[in-house]
């Protein structure tokens, strides 16, 4: 059979499937073999936790929903926000504008932009995703600092497979590229304008093709690949940094990669877990970098709800030491004493610590200890 063939033999299935209901039953079906990452024996046992966890799967499941369905056609892509205040995936950075879009390596697109005053603005091209068994892996990178920008702050991106004729800013991709990830960070968010920016595939016009039988019901099946596979992963990091409690070690950079990191960071993941009354303190000197963080999230590796609590810190915000060293303090209450993350009512979850191009990589040092012990230590 030809690949017409085979085209037409599964639209005409795809269309049975949603005409008799099959196609959504599967995807339900799906959804709830997805739920049971949380029920897994290495998930907390707490109802608290495991709350939290069934709110991660529904928030994977709107997000799965927007990127293979509403937003899937990358002949018509739409730049759109994958990971903010309420969906939040794989210690998603607090200091970070994520945005999304999906793309394919038998286009090229165009990137117009205004620079803004965002104090850095990454974009990557990658493979794959969390759900799928295809190679996954970023396919290109583009960094601010590498673009070529007018007096103005206006700034034009070609990405494609193949290099342009002329012109500094290309975002390459590969043939099997299948998204565009932004990252915007703040330093101070407060005071910073993320970068404007608008997608277009390059001799495209007109509104998207209308919906088919085929897009939903293949939108339906990966949208619910991308909720399991998503939360399994994370699952599997978490009970892995478990064995290491109230640590920080440094992450391996290649799944880093693997998982779309940001090619320039290098990541430490850990779990902590600490008493009503103590505290966990983290010491360490940052390398000389561009930017750092460190971030509380919960079991599911969510940051935890920065809009209302102080649960990260960057190298703008964090009090250093005479000697450049910070002291983190991780604790239930306020201790009185500068750089301290609030658990926000958790009693567990994972951490995280982040550094942009740093020339070294230091190791933290953590302890667990009395929070009066810790007040006690720093009064001298």
């Amino acid at each position: 059979m030809d690949a017409t063939a085979d085209a037409v033999e599964g639209a005409a299935e795809a269309e049975a499937r949603v005409l008799d209901g099959r196609a959504w039953s599967d995807f339900c079906d799906a959804l709830k073999l997805a739920g049971d990452a949380v029920s897994r024996p290495g998930s907390p046992q707490d109802a608290f936790d495991r709350a939290e966890g069934y709110r991660y799967i529904s928030r994977l499941v709107r997000v799965a929903l927007e990127s293979y369905i509403e937003f899937a056609d990358p002949a018509a892509p739409v730049l759109r926000r994958p990971a903010h205040e309420t969906v939040k995936i794989g210690a998603d950075n607090p200091d970070n504008h994520y945005q999304s879009a999906a793309i394919s390596g038998q286009y090229e697109y165009r990137i117009r932009g205004q620079r803004g005053s965002v104090y850095y603005l990454g974009l990557g091209t990658y493979a794959g995703n969390y759900g799928s068994d295809e190679r996954r892996g970023q396919t290109g990178y583009i960094e601010a600092s590498d673009l070529e920008i007018d007096s103005e702050g206006r700034f034009e991106i070609q990405v494609s497979c193949r290099r342009p004729a002329s012109g500094k800013n290309w975002l390459p991709m590969e043939r099997d590229t299948s998204s565009l990830i932004v990252r915007q960070t703040y330093q101070d968010r407060r005071l910073e304008q993320i970068a404007d920016l608008n997608l277009e595939r390059i001799g495209g016009s007109g509104p998207p093709a209308p919906l088919t039988p085929l897009a939903l019901d293949s939108g339906l099946a990966a949208a619910a690949a991308y909720v399991r596979g998503t939360a399994n992963l994370f699952c599997e990091w978490s009970e892995g940094f478990r064995g290491e409690l109230n640590a920080l070690p440094v992450f391996d950079p290649a799944v880093a990669r693997a998982a779309h990191g940001d090619p320039h960071i290098q990541y430490y993941h850990g779990y902590w877990e600490l008493g009503p009354d103590e505290a966990l303190l983290i010491e360490v000197k940052p390398p000389v970098c561009e930017y750092w963080n460190f971030q509380l999230n919960n079991h599911w590796m969510e940051s935890l709800d920065y809009r209302y609590h102080r649960i990260d810190l960057n190298h703008h915000a964090a009090v250093q030491a005479a000697d450049g060293t910070v002291r983190l303090i991780v604790a239930h209450k306020d201790p009185g004493l500068p750089n301290w993350l609030d658990t926000a009512s958790h009693r567990r979850g994972t951490m995280c610590l982040r550094w942009i191009r740093a020339q070294t990589h230091p190791q933290p040092v953590t302890r667990v200890l009395p929070l009066a012990d810790l007040v006690a230590e720093s009064a001298g």
